[in-house]
Order: C-alpha cells, then structure tokens, then sequence
C-alpha cells in the first residue's frame, strides 16, 4: 500500500482467496495503524489476485513477502517461500521481458542465492542476474508504526548482483533521502537478522539487569534512562519487563542460532538471549504467588494479550506462557485487549473474555501484560496489581509490583 501511496501500481497475490477478497473489496485483511486509510485513498492503483501469472506479466518487480515461519528446531520453514518461487519461475519462464524478483522475507545469508535462486532457474530455465534479475531488500517495519517506518526508514537496504536490479531498486526508492545500503545480496539477508537480533539482545541485557535492580531496590528505569544518554549504546529497546515477542525477534534469533549451529560456532550470547526471555514473563506469576500462594480458582486479570499495543498479533506474545501457567495453578483467568482478543480466542477458548478493561479489573488480582495506552486510564485502587510493563498509573493498587522494579 505504501508503495501505491508513492504512485505505483501494485498487484497482490495470494493462495488464501479471503485475503484476495478482502483487499479488492478495500479490506485489510490485518491491523495496521492508518492502512485501511492509506487502502481506501489508493483503490484505483491496486489489484487483488490469486492469479500469479497476471500479477507477474503485468508488472516490472515482484516482491516476495511468503511467511518464513520457525521449525522445531529454531531454523526456518521455506515451505512458503518455495512455494511461491515454484509460481514465479514457472511464470518467468513465458515472459519475454526481463523481471525483477525481490525477496522481501526473511530468510537466512544464503538463502536468496541458494534455494531460491536454484528454484527460480530450475522453473524457469532461464539465469540469475542475466535473465531476470534478483534482489534482496528486507524489511525493518514496526508492528504498529509501520507506516512511518517506511516513509521515514532509518535505512534502506539493497542487496544486488546485476545491475538491472540495482537500477531498477534505486529509482523505486528514489525519494527518500535516508541512507541505502547497497550491497551484495549475503550481506543485506544478514544486516537483518542482526539488526533484530541485537535488538532483542539489548531487551534481555535490559531484563536481566532489571532482575537485579528489582532484588537491590534501584529504579531500573532510572538507570537506563541514564546510561541511554551515552551517545554509543542509545536509550532504545532499555526498557525492562517481561520481555519481547512478536513474529521477527524470537524467530529470527533461533534462526541465527540454528545457522551458527549448522556452521560449527557455538552462539552463547543468542542462546542465552533466548534463555531470559523465555524465563522473563513467568517472573509475573511468581511475583502474583509472592501475594496470593495458592492460585486455584482464584479469579486473575490480565491486561493485554497483543505481543505489543497497536496490534492485533498475538505470535509470540508473553501473555501465551503467563496464561499456560495460571491454568496449569487452577486459576480462573478473564482477559481484555482492545484488539488481539479474537486471535488470543482461537488458542484459549477456555479462558473468560472481558467486554471491557474495567471488566478484567473485576478480580483477585491483575497482572499488566502489554502496555497500551487506554491501562494509563484505569482505577486500580484496591487492587492487587503486579506490573509487567511499567504502567504509571497501577502503582496505585492497593499492592503494587513491578516486574523489574
């Protein structure tokens, strides 16, 4: 949507024919902050299909966005990714102008000069970088923000290895003046899984030395507060908590991992990344057992189910482990988030669904799983409340503990 915004034509494809309906019918088919605006305002620029062979003959780039889900493992599911070059090069192979495939997925340094280009040429039975083109351009949007973050990005990444690719990639982003990385292919698949996994490394430092700030009693946010002013290490992602989920981070971490792994490095500082996470949000359950011991039919609050405020994405959330232990203790646990409630549905049915915030207050005690704005409002005199996202204005339970503070 954002590049029909710049004045592009844009065609989306799809194997799921509710997601082609949604979006000829100018329906989202996710929540995004302003893109049901930005869907409405560019109608007469955009197409909806599930017909990859129109979509690929009617334009000069296609884009490759499939899903690279986690296996048990840690390492990366390419089933989609696959799946959709089979199409592409099944479709290069009839079409007599050069084409340009990116892969906007993320996928592991290698990937897009391995599988998917033996892929693409098996297909087709043309050439990389000499047939069509073949780029790699990864995505650094935010989950909620991600409008801004592409028409204002802090970068913009470009892996080449033919020239038509980077000609055509740099006059697509011709008008935004932030810095681009141009590259070769390897290196841009790796900028992002580094840029994530040092992000997530920088949420779980932050986490581990709130654990020690909760057990000394110093103020951890007054601690990063103050060591972000240092112009090297930047006040962003310091903030402690019951640690990070979403679809990129968790993913991405064990990917490296898994590929570190697979080339003979031992990764101790990502494996153990991974470790304060996955501990980090039962840190709230034990704090809740510190006041009330014994869980079982105990009536539990829980604020926020969405892995971050703005969103409707439950992957990963943190609220997923809190909720699997208070059932595991017997407790009864009714819930409230302004968006990700149906989706949180789909997992545990179970569990009760408040109408409202006020209504998830009507408990034993609260526990504050993700900061959206509207649990700044709320009266939480008389309650118990144990924080996991530094909420201000539940510091007014009756008792009050903050996860890391």
């Amino acid at each position: 949507m954002c590049f029909a915004e710049l004045g592009h034509d844009v065609f989306f494809v799809d194997v799921d024919p509710a997601k082609v309906d949604a979006i000829g019918s100018g329906i989202s088919p996710i929540y995004e902050p302003g893109l049901d605006e930005l869907l409405a305002k560019n109608r007469m620029r955009i197409s909806a299909t599930a017909d990859t062979h129109q979509a690929i003959q009617d334009t000069e780039i296609t884009f490759v966005c499939a899903g690279t889900p986690s296996n048990s493992d840690g390492s990366i599911d390419l089933t989609y990714m696959q799946s959709a070059c089979r199409d592409i090069g099944h479709v290069l192979k009839q079409k007599d102008e050069k084409h340009i495939v990116v892969i906007k997925s993320t996928v592991l340094s290698g990937t897009t000069e391995g599988v998917v280009r033996r892929i693409l040429e098996e297909e087709s039975g043309k050439i990389a970088h000499i047939d069509f083109g073949l780029a790699s351009n990864p995505e650094f949007l935010r989950e909620g923000s991600a409008l801004l973050d592409f028409f204002s990005p802090d970068r913009i990444v470009i892996g080449v290895a033919d020239e038509i690719s980077h000609q055509v990639l740099e006059r697509l982003y011709s008008s935004f003046e932030c810095p681009k990385v141009v590259t070769t292919i390897p290196v841009a698949e790796m900028i992002k899984y580094v840029s994530n996994a040092f992000l997530a490394t920088k949420i779980s430092f932050a986490n581990e030395i709130g654990n020690i700030c909760k057990q000394t009693g110093v103020d951890t946010a007054e601690v990063f507060w103050g060591v972000g002013l240092d112009h090297r290490i930047n006040p962003a992602f310091f903030q402690s908590g019951i640690g990070f989920g979403g679809s990129c981070f968790p993913k991405d971490v064990r990917a490296l991992i898994s590929q570190a792994e697979s080339v003979g490095v031992e990764p101790k500082l990502l494996k153990n990344v991974v470790g304060v996470n996955e501990k980090q949000p039962l840190k709230l359950v034990d704090l809740l057992q510190s006041h009330v011991p014994d869980l079982n039919k105990r009536r539990i609050g829980l604020l926020g189910l969405a892995f971050k405020p703005n969103t409707d994405d439950i992957r990963e959330s943190r609220a997923i482990p809190i909720v699997e232990r208070l059932l595991k203790e017997g407790a009864n646990v009714i819930a409230y988030d302004p968006l990700a409630m149906n989706n949180f549905r789909k997992l545990y049915p179970q569990i009760e669904y408040a109408s409202s915030a006020e209504d998830a207050l009507d408990a034993d005690a609260i526990l504050i799983t993700t900061e959206w704005e509207e649990f700044e409002e709320l009266d939480y005199s008389g309650k118990i409340v144990i924080d996991g996202r530094g909420i201000e204005k539940a510091r007014g339970g009756t008792v009050y503990e903050g996860v890391c503070w």
